[in-house]
C-alpha cells in the first residue's frame, strides 16, 4: 500500500496553492505534514500534483515522491489524480489523504487502516460524515481502481467525481464519531483560517 497526498487541485477559492500553505510560519507545509502523519502509519509515501506545481512541491519533496497528473487521462479532479497514481503503481492498494485537511489526526488513519486489514471483500473503506461519505480520506484497492479505469476506457464512467465511483465499487463506509468529524474539516477561503 502506498500513501497517496492530494495536492493538484486549483485552490480557486483559495487563491494560493493550499498544499504550500503553513499553518504558522515556523511550521511545514500543509502537504508535507499531510505526509508526515501519513508516514506516522509506516507507509510510503507519494505525493500527487499538477505539472504546474511540480516545481514548487520539488522544493519541500524529492523528486522521486511526486506524481503528476497523466495527461493522456481525460478526467479532472481528484479522481484524475488518483487514477494517475493507480496507472503508475497499478498493483498497490491507495491510501489517500487530500492536503487541506490540516486537522486530521493519525489516529483516524490509523483506525481506518486497521478496518481495512480485517476485511479483504470491499475494494473502498471510507468515512463518512453525517451519512455522506468522505472520498478524500479513504483507502481504495487496485483491484477496485482497475475496475473504475476500465469503466472509463469503455465510457461507462459517467461522472469523474469520487462519489460516483464508489457508487461503482463495493465500499465500506465507517460513520464518524462526533469527535472525529472535526479532523475533516477543509479549508477553502483564507477567512476560514482565522482562529487556526
Amino acid at each position: 500500500m502506498l500513501g497517496v497526498i492530494l495536492c493538484g487541485g486549483q485552490s480557486t477559492r483559495m487563491g494560493t496553492d493550499k498544499g504550500m500553505l503553513k499553518m504558522h510560519p515556523d511550521a511545514g507545509t500543509w502537504a508535507k505534514a499531510a505526509a508526515d502523519k501519513m508516514a506516522q502509519l509506516t507507509l510510503p509515501v507519494i505525493v500527487s500534483v499538477n505539472t504546474l506545481q511540480y516545481n514548487d512541491y520539488a522544493t519541500v519533496f524529492d523528486a522521486a515522491q511526486l506524481i503528476t497528473d497523466n495527461p493522456l487521462l481525460d478526467i479532472r479532479g481528484p479522481l484524475g489524480g488518483v487514477l494517475s497514481v493507480h496507472e503508475k503503481y497499478p498493483m498497490q492498494d491507495l491510501f489517500v489523504l487530500a492536503c487541506d485537511m490540516p486537522l486530521m489526526d493519525a489516529d483516524v488513519l490509523k483506525q481506518l487502516l486497521d478496518i481495512y486489514h480485517l476485511d479483504t471483500n470491499d475494494d473502498a473503506f471510507v468515512f463518512t460524515n453525517n451519512g455522506e461519505p468522505e472520498p478524500l480520506c479513504a483507502i481504495y484497492t487496485a483491484r477496485g481502481l482497475a475496475h473504475i479505469r476500465q469503466l472509463y476506457q469503455s465510457n461507462q464512467l459517467l461522472k469523474h467525481s469520487m462519489k460516483f465511483m464508489l457508487e461503482h465499487i463495493n465500499s465500506w463506509f465507517e460513520p464518524l464519531s462526533e469527535e472525529q468529524k472535526k479532523c475533516f474539516q477543509n479549508f477553502n477561503a483564507h477567512a476560514a483560517l482565522n482562529g487556526l
